[in-house]
């Protein structure tokens, strides 16, 4: 059984919100002994471009301040897209953040301009066998990967499993989740100007009337994607077993890493933040957890969302909890410890 750390909050006070973030994080590095090093990224969400519900850059000042009181030098980290919007590159993904206000402190974006560049991680899972981290992942030991706990049209929710096997992940990574296939081409669409196949470093495109692609070749990294101007190449989104999928590449992901989790249970929307319009919440806010464990992390934030609402919100994504157990990432079971937010 894992123990977790909960705080009622049902106001919309971000500067409060941040304050009670920092008191859980206090928390866990007393209880655990835990000692920063001398970097440590913090994994956000930085929320696509018209989205209105992500979580705002105020609630990560508490925790920033903290760190950097203690010697500890802050930056957030990310990982591109996979589809065509405002994070697609890294240019883009930088300017939408700036935006939103994420400029406190430096950004990292994990895998490279384009998304492409990555580690793989062996995992050698049911599904998996080496997951595609972004490459600068792996300069870090420690992380706080602070999640918004919320819907997701095929994970069921997003918290901080998918933070992990998503948020980690290399735009090839994110692909062989969704799909595990090679990207198809729009015939309509392409004007066979070449773009793709001059940034295709595994020779799997070619013109001729349009751009074709070599599925022999094609090793799934969805750069083409990344550069195509007309967005003419799609992945197709047919994937079996994302579920599971996404809890092993949240494995990989967390693999010999010292990760401290914290959520964020507000503006619980159908969708995540990676849709790019305003969304109306759907349940009320509960308020802040913190941990060690994701899985009971997310376990606990859907049966608190579900026992606020009365309703089996997100119910669709608890196979990922199950799966995640089952690999040995954590545990379903947890002890939620309840902090007077005063």
């Amino acid at each position: 059984m894992s123990k977790l750390y909960f705080i009622k909050n049902t106001g919309s006070d971000y500067d409060k919100l941040g304050k009670d973030a920092l008191k859980l994080l206090k928390i866990i590095v007393s209880e655990t002994g835990h000692r920063f090093e001398k970097e440590v990224p913090i994994k956000v969400h930085f929320g696509e471009k018209g989205n209105k519900t992500f979580i705002p850059p105020k609630c990560y000042d508490a925790t920033i301040n903290y760190l950097k009181e203690k010697g500890v030098s802050p930056f957030y980290i990310e990982s591109n897209v996979l589809y065509r919007g405002s994070r697609t590159t890294t240019e883009l993904h930088l300017e939408t953040a700036k935006i939103h206000g994420f400029t406190q402190i430096p950004i990292i974006i994990a895998d490279g301009d384009i998304g492409t560049e990555y580690d793989e991680i062996e995992i050698n899972k049911d599904y998996i066998s080496k997951c595609k981290i972004g490459k600068e992942y792996r300069k870090y030991k420690q992380f706080i990967v602070m999640s918004h706990f919320k819907g997701h049209v095929e994970a069921g929710f997003g918290g901080s499993l998918k933070q992990l096997g998503m948020g980690f992940a290399s735009r090839a990574g994110k692909m062989e989740q969704h799909s595990g296939i090679s990207p198809v081409v729009n015939s309509e669409k392409c004007i066979s100007c070449g773009i793709c196949v001059k940034k295709c470093n595994y020779g799997a495109i070619q013109t001729t009337v349009t751009a074709e692609i070599d599925d022999s070749k094609c090793v799934g990294c969805a750069g083409c994607i990344a550069v195509c101007p007309q967005g003419a190449i799609k992945n197709t989104w047919g994937g079996s077993n994302f579920l599971e999928k996404l809890s092993e590449y949240a494995y990989g992901a967390s693999k010999d890493k010292d990760i401290i989790y914290i959520t964020f249970v507000h503006n619980i929307t159908k969708e995540c933040d990676c849709a790019g319009t305003h969304m109306k919440p759907i349940a009320g806010n509960i308020g802040i957890l913190a941990g060690k464990d994701p899985v009971a992390m997310d376990t606990a934030c859907l049966d608190l969302v579900q026992k606020s609402s009365g309703e089996k919100l997100f119910e669709k994504g608890r196979p990922s909890l199950i799966h995640a157990e089952k690999i040995g990432m954590g545990t379903m079971e947890y002890e939620l410890v309840e902090v007077n937010n005063m």
